[in-house]
């Protein structure tokens, strides 16, 4: 391995780190702490011939590459190999509607361009969360039952292939890739740049409401009931928190269960608080604030950790939900029940996420009614067996609203069995082992839960 790394050397402008260099550790960290990446060797990139380099010299050396994405990163340990980085790469530009988007971004700097000139991306919650992974696994966003999945408004993609050949992906170049790249994720090649359609979009009425546990079954069947009628401008989602005493969190919900709802409405804010009102009528708010805010701070309404921690996770799609649900879910998830999980999320899809683009996409779980994610305590000691049973005992209760479906982004790192082939329907995931197939046809770009 030590002719790989000094070849990289020659060959690469951005650092090249063996395991033993100084700054090793800092280039290989990733957003979960409990992922713990150990490469042969791992390529701070800084621009797209950086990344033709990088590829060329690990197919010849037979060398499997990954890429460590900015933001939230991979779930799971990455271990041997070649590492690329990409958080060098963060240049983004807008021409007209049009952002380009270099691999290294995080959507904050997207949403921070796109805002000056009265524009937004369709993004996820979170602003630290790196563009390129996100989209390439889809989407689903604040804004999404609006606007679509956010892949949707992906236009256009550079990709350094398996080969080392640099090409472009949209609708009318190499569209079989174009199709791919919007949902399937990965083992496609290494993507240096994205060009994103975005949205006339400046200020939207939403924010988030906390509510004491005495009112968490009321406001969840009255959010529960509400889904079913609002419009498509009506987007939300609900959560259960059990948070700890700590000083950095809000002093009317330290060490308390509480349940958010988080809502955002596209449209005049007067129809947007008419709406909301039976949300507000079910309960007595503890905390927090919905009114008109910019789409700049969209990213404020979920409010989610921007600092590296030890996080595991669990998710699924669901299906419509009816009339037992919510008491079924109170049973194994709601205030009386002492769990290890700091939260419990339910999102309402559907609107504008069921329908494809014209020309088709490869994303996944387009059919499903809402999700359901869980995220336990950020203690690894509790990673291998504690968080595991709990979440199959909040699981187990709901398997039958639990839809087949699943989607990329939400599966983690495939550790649950039968999870990485329900991120697509059947003829989508032969076909995305065709174009892997095409473009990376020695597999240097590993993908999937082996």
């Amino acid at each position: 391995m030590s002719e790989v790394v000094e070849r990289l050397r020659d060959v690469v402008e951005g650092p090249v780190f063996a395991p033993a260099d100084e700054g090793f550790a800092a280039e290989v960290a990733g957003f979960n702490l409990a992922a713990r990446h150990t490469p042969e060797v791992a390529v701070g990139i800084t621009s797209e011939a950086d990344a033709v380099a990088v590829v060329r010299t690990a197919a010849d050396s037979g060398t499997p590459l990954r890429v460590l994405a900015t933001g939230h990163g991979s779930a799971r340990s990455i271990d041997g190999g070649v590492l690329v980085t990409t958080s060098r790469m963060s240049k983004v530009t807008v021409d007209g509607r049009i952002a380009h988007i270099e691999a290294g971004c995080r959507w904050a700097e997207v949403v921070a361009a796109a805002a000056e000139h009265g524009l937004a991306p369709i993004t996820g919650a979170s602003d630290a969360v790196g563009c390129i992974g996100y989209t390439l696994g889809g989407g689903l966003g604040p804004l999404s039952r609006t606007y679509g999945i956010s892949s949707d408004w992906a236009r256009g993609f550079r990709v350094v292939t398996g080969t080392g050949e640099v090409v472009t992906a949209n609708a009318d170049e190499n569209a079989d890739l174009f199709w791919a790249l919007r949902g399937g994720k990965g083992g496609l090649g290494l993507v240096t740049s994205m060009d994103f359609e975005l949205v006339e979009l400046s200020t939207l009425y939403g924010g988030s409401l906390f509510f004491g546990a005495d009112d968490i079954e009321s406001v969840l069947t009255t959010w529960l009931e509400w889904t079913r009628t609002v419009p498509e401008t009506v987007n939300s989602s609900v959560a259960i928190l059990r948070l700890p005493p700590l000083d950095a969190i809000p002093e009317p919900l330290q060490g308390k269960t509480t349940l958010t709802v988080r809502y955002a409405f596209v449209g005049d804010p007067a129809e947007g608080e008419r709406l909301f009102q039976p949300i507000r009528d079910a309960g007595t708010a503890v905390l927090g604030g919905i009114g008109e805010m910019p789409a700049s701070d969209i990213a404020l309404i979920h409010n989610d950790p921007r600092d590296p921690l030890p996080a595991w996770d669990r998710a699924v799609l669901l299906n419509e939900v009816d009339a037992d649900f919510a008491g079924t879910f109170l049973d194994v998830a709601g205030p009386d029940r002492q769990l290890p999980l700091i939260a419990v999320e339910i999102r309402h899809l559907g609107g504008a996420m069921h329908r494809d683009v014209p020309e088709g996409s490869a994303v996944g779980g387009r059919g499903a009614a809402y999700s359901l994610a869980i995220i336990g305590v950020p203690d690894p000691n509790l990673f291998a067996e504690v968080l595991p049973t709990a979440v199959d005992g909040v699981l187990g209760p709901l398997a039958g609203w639990i839809s087949a479906e699943m989607t990329v982004n939400f599966a983690g790192s495939f550790s649950v069995p039968g999870v990485y082939e329900a991120c697509w329907p059947a003829e989508t995931f032969a076909r995305l082992g065709d174009v892997r197939a095409t473009y990376d046809p020695d597999k240097l770009f590993p993908f999937g839960p082996a």
